[in-house]
């Protein structure tokens, strides 16, 4: 901050000499010198008492005051929001992660904040003038050890989904139950969440597959715990956006990886039938693998409208194809069929029929393909790879993310689908039925109260360039869809929740409030955790 207070100075300077400024206007920017030098104090004094603290950590890690470390730190993928750490840490191991936060405690003001892969979207991995817990550098990342005989992986808390994949399938060929849509997510971040995909109708979001963790506490304590050993952490970490404490490691069950899958989308016109389909084939005995839903607009716009919907490039949507009078959007489902390379294709492809065929899609509008079991689970790799190239990677995402009551998605689609999205997102809308059985409401993850609920994604990207004005009117739409919900009595949640009150906190967590708060002070009393997620603050919880 120095340079700017330099700067300011002479700003100020060349106002002061021009005749053409008011007192007023001279007064303001030393004003404004004075704040400035406020908080380059402030940040100063605060890094000494740091580096205090610090200078005796003994970690085998590494702590880094760098430029690009900080720099990394205070960003995600949302590029909504900045906050400064003081710190990166790199830990080596769980050991480091509780030295770290045992340091922190020493201090009446300091934060930590677990960093994945930095794919939150609303700064919630961040840290204001804090640290930095880089997950992903831990060297307890690398190891992935499977056990076959009882069909579980032990895994690091910042290891990638990705590698996990890989790892266990070409060595094994087993593999994890649930997945999330993109997989360059860390093990750790997901299960502070929850994981879903479109694989959990059957087995639960990726928490109902995790049968032990290695947990370091706000306390600073590495604790190990399971549904039979120091269960009330454990329930509490999966799906406490990281409230409680940091996951450094995950046992994960597994089982038969198959070889390949046949890809299917079927398209659809009326909401009702789309819903009746996806809800049908999630409750049904026999049925497709994964199952999730998409809304695309009603256009030939390449990334919102009809072009989205063909699996391959020697596939095309032919809109003559749709009925005369349809709505702004369309819908479609994404269905996945595991197979051996040993099954007969014959019977593969009376399975595949026997299925589709309850269904009412529109007839001639179904896409399918065949492809190995790895390559759909990581198929968003090319999406990104395109992204990267173009840029928009990099942009800001303005993500919004929720849990419907089925009693309330078909009016949110007339509200909000056919109405104030009927123009699209600039990205994908997802949106299919999940059951509230699959998931254990011991977890933090709060739910709506319907059986089956929906989730309803808006992947919502900017253009290489984006203008302030596009991005505040798409977070403005974002917040509009929440209020109408609001408005309208819907049941719903947020998923990846975002809020700035305790009000709002409170009204999240309903009557999960009361046991939210209790936790938190049993397993982080000193609210060190998480601060990005604003839900407490230092040393004051209520």
């Amino acid at each position: 901050m120095g340079h700017q207070i330099f700067l300011l100075v002479c700003t100020i300077a060349l106002l002061a000499s021009s005749s053409l400024v008011s007192a007023e206007v001279v007064k303001h920017s030393f004003h404004s010198l004075n704040s400035a030098r406020k908080i380059l104090v402030a940040e100063n004094d605060t890094k000494k008492s740091v580096d205090g603290i610090l200078k005796d950590l003994d970690i085998k890690g590494s702590i880094d005051y760098g430029v690009t470390a900080i720099s990394l730190g205070s960003t995600d993928f949302g590029g909504l929001y900045s906050e400064k750490p003081l710190a990166v840490i790199s830990p080596a191991g769980a050991d480091d992660v509780g030295q770290v936060i045992r340091h922190a405690l020493q201090s009446p003001t300091l934060t930590v904040a677990a960093r994945g892969n930095g794919h939150s979207v609303n700064g919630q991995a961040m840290a204001h003038l804090g640290l930095v817990i880089d997950m992903k550098s831990m060297a307890d990342n690398k190891k992935i050890d499977v056990n076959v005989n009882y069909m579980y992986v032990d895994v690091g808390g910042g290891a990638l989904w990705g590698d996990v994949l890989k790892h266990c399938v070409s060595e094994y060929g087993l593999a994890p139950k649930s997945w999330t849509d993109y997989l360059h997510l860390t093990v750790g971040g997901t299960l502070s969440n929850a994981g879903v995909s479109g694989q959990a109708f059957r087995f639960g979001p990726q928490t109902s597959s995790v049968t032990e963790l290695e947990v370091v506490t706000g306390n600073g304590e590495k604790i190990v715990c399971s549904n039979s050993q120091n269960s009330q952490l454990f329930f509490s970490v999966l799906g406490g956006l990281g409230q409680f404490g940091i996951i450094t490691r995950a046992r994960v069950l597994l089982q038969p990886a198959p070889d390949m899958v046949r890809w299917i989308r079927v398209v659809y016109n009326e909401f009702d039938d789309f819903t009746h389909d996806a809800e049908l084939l999630i409750t049904s005995q026999e049925t497709f693998n994964y199952v999730e839903g998409f809304v695309f607009v009603n256009s030939d716009d390449p990334v919102t409208g009809w072009p989205s919907v063909p699996l391959n490039s020697n596939q095309s949507f032919d809109p003559t194809l749709l009925p005369k009078k349809i709505g702004p959007v369309l819908y479609y489902l994404e269905l996945v069929l595991h197979y051996s390379n040993h099954d007969d294709p014959s019977t593969l492809n009376m399975m595949v029929e026997k299925l589709l065929g309850k269904l009412k899609y529109l007839e001639h509008l179904r896409f399918e393909t065949n492809l190995a079991y790895m390559n759909f689970l990581l198929r968003v790799d090319h999406v990104e790879e395109a992204a990267r190239g173009s840029g928009i990677w990099a942009t800001p995402h303005p993500w919004l993310n929720m849990f419907i009551s089925k009693k309330d998605i078909d009016a949110f689609n007339r509200i909000v689908l056919q109405n104030i999205l009927k123009s699209g997102v600039n990205g994908p809308i997802l949106t299919y039925p999940l059951l509230r059985s699959k998931w254990d409401n011991r977890s933090s993850v709060v739910l709506p109260q319907d059986e089956i609920f929906y989730l309803v994604a808006l992947l919502r990207f900017t253009h290489t360039h984006p203008k302030e004005s596009e991005i505040k009117q798409m977070v403005a739409q974002n917040q509009e869809v929440v209020q109408t919900c609001i408005k309208n009595g819907f049941d719903f949640k947020l998923y990846f929740p975002h809020y700035e009150s305790t009000v709002e906190w409170k009204r999240h967590f309903g009557d999960q409030w009361e046991r939210f708060v209790d936790r938190k002070r049993q397993f982080d009393p000193k609210a060190i955790l998480a601060p990005g997620q604003k839900i407490f603050t230092r040393n004051h919880i209520l």
